[in-house]
């Protein structure tokens, strides 16, 4: 083998999955059967398959492995061991300098160190399940154990053992205080002394430093050392290798860096002029120990043939970089989600073949995240109201624990965060359904109706985490409603009563018809069409908002810094007509000095109205520029928002600040903006609160009356409406209930569709019936509020994500978070100064960052891109590029289809054709292959069950429909979430 062939990447999976249905056992010996190596198969190999796949069904697993590397150094005071690395998932080294650890990294090795490797592992000492109980006991069998042609003489073995037995010196741990602690210390107290003094006897028992190491606490419990200790010394002639397995963990005194019981051991000295090669193969040897596979195989390995097989089955699966087409230093940082062990085992080379012209893992990931909730929640049993009936058995027995389940202090922190996320969100909407409805809805009546409905669903509901909120579409069907109500002389409220009503009665109907089912119909063509109409509605509506300020409030053109000497205006308390009949009553002069008169007055403009007086001078028409400070206002938000935002990204302060900072980025920008309005002191457009618990609109009572205000027929008339809201009511409610209940938030308490959809259909008669706004899920929130409820690993090894274990399921915050809104209600004096160009900017900033969000943007930013520049997509990799853009021209057709008919008299009945949307994706069939619809889309139920049963090709089966509902998630959101694999917190906004 030359030198360098190439660069091997490796990355450990740190994540399982389930294992599908159907997976064949004998998966994992074909992988090790399929090996470049023409060797036999081991028993060993055969067992750690077995080993892996009963750990995806939840069998036990081997401990996690801290492997140290102590390296042999020459300093001016002799041979030292120094501690250069360290691995629990990734690789971290020490730094030049030892003054600090690198950051964690996929370790990139020489390929000729892992051939040197397997050498080494054929011809040094292999012992296996050795019984000992001290490091000198271990040394001491491991020199007696030698083989004839490399057993040392006995002075060299003394030599050898006293080397061996030496106190490594370790790099510690810092914490960010130490180099200020450091930084105090006085010149006359020396320098620090160090963690372990060089050349000193091991300790056989741990040091003080190692059981305060800080590092510690990112070692998962359980978790064993492995060490590696190599380097060159003068006193040998040929290599010293030795692999080491202890039947039992012992704690072997101050070898390690923290305290752990120790398994595997790994020597390798040599005479001098190969310290890198040593040093490299050590390298290797950790990394290999750090393959869940092979820690299997050297668990099990009977005999050292199985440790070979484990080694050469882990170099099959090696990716190879070319010499200089990569630079070997680079650090590749830990990918944020990782293939699961199982596929490596299951892998088959047929299969290999068959995708070798794209990565299919990415497929398969999105296929596993795509698993709604269980199937039996959304299937039909035949009978009236039975799946309503289901949903109460299977939510009843846990109602005592969703109240218990919440004492614990995240949730109190929980309820803080969605607290703000949901006042925002009222005020925001508030202050917008007061100017679409002439304040008959405005902050006030948002407020009450977000508490009442809000509290009365987390009470009731079947998924409680859910928060009910106003959202986009029923802002726009509300504005559409009260202008046909403008526009046809109708009583805005009264007619909304019985459109309620309507609502309340069809959506029993379709708990009783158990539609929810239906929600699976909706694929990412539908729901990106319905996001980017209603995105584009308030960007539009923003912008015209604030132009519309010019009108209000025109600039003041005629102002000239040069003549502010001649600005006058004085009050004239006597009559215009008294003054024009005495002809010897003068008229100041804008450029002379005013006289005392007694007819003029210094009053404010209000004073002069008030008494019957009339304004005389240059500067009476002076009007402030309230559009120019209200324009700052909004874009100064939306930038705010906006930049805030990105800053969850960046790489300054802690992650816990910047994530605090970023999902309070719309509130934070709030106060800002207020704080600069009331500093300058214009008069901006502020909210409409009324100061008591009056409605917004003083026209209007609480109780709004069924008959009197309209005609008799309205009540009949009003079902036709009716429909279109119950269209928008079942595709916000459902899929957003769907997203939730999705399988990878491993909940617990199960899903209640019908349940859900029954508490939103009730509260439409109360909301109606007391002029509030109406309420269905709010995506966003209700995914920030599961974000805050995670309950994740307490420990995680350094550039490895902490293991999601689920969410903190009860009903406590949600109802804790509702009554803290309806208690908002007396901060109506500190509300009131909101200015509204700042509402709007919040606005455009949820719609354009809810553009950004959905794939039809990335798919119209590919149409004015070259093929060259255009990002490595996944479904780039499956779809010709001239079949991705046709899909794109399509939905911008219907888009703009969608635009047309919303500006039209006809708008009422845009919610038809978003229904109309999924006849069009079902056409798609006739021109689209089911292979292209998959990665573009999503599969309808049919193809999906077709696929389940096998009648579909292989490439057919890389996703599911379910996975389109969650996956676009931004379909129904006005702006992004982050995030990870979930996560990324969410921000107040938009459903």
């Amino acid at each position: 083998m030359p030198w360098a062939l190439g660069v091997v990447l490796w990355a450990a999976d740190t994540h399982s999955q389930p294992r599908p249905e159907g997976t064949n056992p004998e998966a994992p010996y074909q992988a090790f059967g399929c090996s470049i190596f023409p060797c036999s198969m081991a028993p060993a190999a055969e067992q750690a398959g077995a080993a892996l796949q009963q750990e995806e069904r939840g069998g036990a697993t081997c401990p996690l492995l801290f492997i140290q590397l102590n390296q042999l150094l020459s300093t001016p005071t002799g041979l030292e061991w120094r501690e250069t690395a360290r691995w629990i998932k990734f690789e971290e080294k020490v730094e030049d300098g030892g003054e600090r650890w690198s950051a964690p990294h996929v370790p990139a090795l020489p390929l000729h160190s892992l051939f040197q490797l397997r050498m080494y592992l054929q011809k040094g000492t292999m012992l296996l399940d050795l019984d000992a109980l001290s490091f000198k006991e271990i040394i001491d069998k491991a020199l007696s154990r030698q083989p004839e042609e490399a057993e040392l003489q006995p002075e060299l073995r003394e030599r050898l053992a006293a080397l061996l037995l030496s106190q490594p010196r370790h790099q510690p741990t810092k914490s960010l205080l130490r180099p200020l602690a450091k930084l105090g210390l006085s010149p006359c107290r020396g320098k620090a002394k160090s963690w372990s003094e060089p050349r000193a006897q091991l300790s056989e028992t741990p040091l003080n430093e190692q059981l305060r190491n800080p590092f510690k606490k990112k070692v998962p419990p359980g978790a064993e050392a492995a060490h590696v200790a190599v380097g060159e010394v003068e006193f040998l002639e040929k290599p010293f290798t030795t692999f080491i397995r202890l039947r039992r963990g012992v704690a072997l005194g101050s070898l390690a860096e923290v305290a752990l019981p120790s398994r595997f051991l790994f020597i390798l000295l040599g005479p001098r002029d190969k310290v890198k090669a040593y040093h490299e193969v050590g390298r290797a040897m950790a990394t290999l120990l750090t393959d869940e596979l092979f820690q299997r195989v050297a668990w099990q390995a009977e005999h050292r043939e199985d440790l070979i097989t484990g080694m050469e089955a882990f170099l099959d699966e090696l990716t190879v970089l070319p010499p200089r087409k990569w630079d070997p230093s680079a650090r590749i940082p830990p990918p944020s989600c990782l293939p699961s062990p199982h596929r490596r085992t299951t892998m088959h080379p047929l299969d290999q073949q068959s995708h070798s012209n794209g990565d299919m893992a990415a497929a398969g990931n999105r296929a596993g995240l795509g698993h709604m909730c269980s199937g039996e929640e959304l299937e039909r049993t035949g009978r009236i109201f039975g799946g309503l009936l289901q949903d109460i058995r299977r939510k009843a027995p846990w109602y005592g624990s969703d109240f218990s389940d919440a004492l614990h202090p995240q949730c109190l922190s929980a309820v803080l965060y969605i607290y703000l996320a949901t006042v925002t969100n009222a005020i925001t909407f508030g202050g917008m359904l007061g100017d679409a409805t002439a304040n008959m809805q405005g902050v006030l009546e948002s407020f009450l109706g977000t508490a009442f409905a809000g509290s009365t669903f987390c009470l009731f509901s079947g998924q409680p985490l859910t928060i009910l909120s106003s959202t986009g579409p029923m802002l726009v069907f509300e504005r559409l409603l009260f202008s046909f109500s403008q526009d046809h002389s109708l009583d805005y409220l009264e007619f909304r009563l019985w459109i309620g009503l309507w609502v309340a009665f069809f959506g029993m109907v379709l708990v009783a018809t158990e539609a929810s089912h239906l929600v699976q119909y909706f694929t990412r063509f539908t729901e990106e069409g319905f996001c980017a109409l209603i995105s584009l509605i308030f960007i539009s509506d923003s912008l015209k908002k604030m132009l519309s300020l010019a009108d209000a409030f025109p600039i003041n053109w005629q102002y000239r810094l040069d003549n502010i000497t001649s600005y006058s205006c004085v009050c004239n308390l006597s009559s215009p007509s008294h003054s024009s009949a005495r002809n010897d009553t003068k008229q100041p002069s804008p450029l002379a000095p005013q006289q005392p008169s007694a007819t003029l007055a210094r009053l404010s403009r209000t004073q002069c109205l008030g008494q019957g007086g009339h304004l005389l001078g240059t500067s009476c028409q002076y009007v402030p520029d309230v559009t120019l400070i209200s324009f700052l206002l909004f874009g100064g938000t939306f930038l705010s928002c906006t930049a805030l935002k990105r800053f969850r990204s960046s790489r300054y302060f802690p992650a816990g600040v910047r994530k605090l900072v970023s999902d309070f980025a719309i509130i934070l920008a709030t106060l800002t903006s207020c704080a600069i309005d009331a500093t300058l002191g214009l008069e901006t457009p502020k909210l409409l609160i009324p100061s008591e618990l009056k409605p917004t609109n003083p026209a209007r009572g609480w109780v709004v009356f069924p008959f009197g205000a309209n005609p008799w027929w309205v009540c009949l008339l009003s079902a036709v409406p009716a429909v279109f809201v119950t269209i928008l009511i079942f595709m916000d409610q459902q899929i957003t209930a769907v997203i939730l209940n999705r399988r990878e938030y491993k909940l617990q308490k199960g899903a209640g569709f019908h349940l859900d959809l029954l508490c939103v259909s009730l509260l439409m008669v109360i909301t109606s019936a007391t002029g509030l706004p109406w309420y269905v899920s709010a995506t966003v929130i209700s995914l920030a509020h599961m974000e805050s409820l995670r309950k994740e690993s307490a420990t995680s090894a350094p550039g490895e994500h902490p293991e999601f274990l689920g969410i903190r399921e009860q009903r406590l915050t949600g109802l804790s978070v509702f009554i803290l809104t309806g208690v908002s209600v007396f901060m109506a004096p500190i509300l009131k100064h909101i200015p509204m160009p700042v509402l709007y900017g919040v606005f455009l900033h949820m719609g354009v960052a809810a553009l950004n969000s959905i794939q039809l943007t990335d798919r119209v930013r590919l149409l004015l891109m070259p093929a060259k520049h255009q990002p490595d997509l996944a479904y780039l990799r499956h779809v010709p590029l001239r079949r991705v853009h046709l899909f794109t021209i399509i939905q911008l057709l219907c888009l703009a289809l969608l635009w047309v008919l919303k500006s039209t008299m006809a708008a009422i009945i845009f919610p038809v054709m978003l229904l109309a949307l999924v006849g069009i994706r079902k056409g798609l069939e006739r021109v689209f292959s089911l292979h292209d619809l998959s990665w573009l889309d999503g599969l309808l139920p049919e193809m999906a069950r077709k696929e389940a049963e096998g009648k579909q090709p292989r490439k057919q089966k890389e996703e599911s429909n379910g996975e389109e509902v969650g996956d676009v998630m931004g379909a129904m959101l006005f702006y992004s979430c982050p995030q990870g694999c979930f996560g990324a917190g969410a921000e107040p906004g938009l459903s």
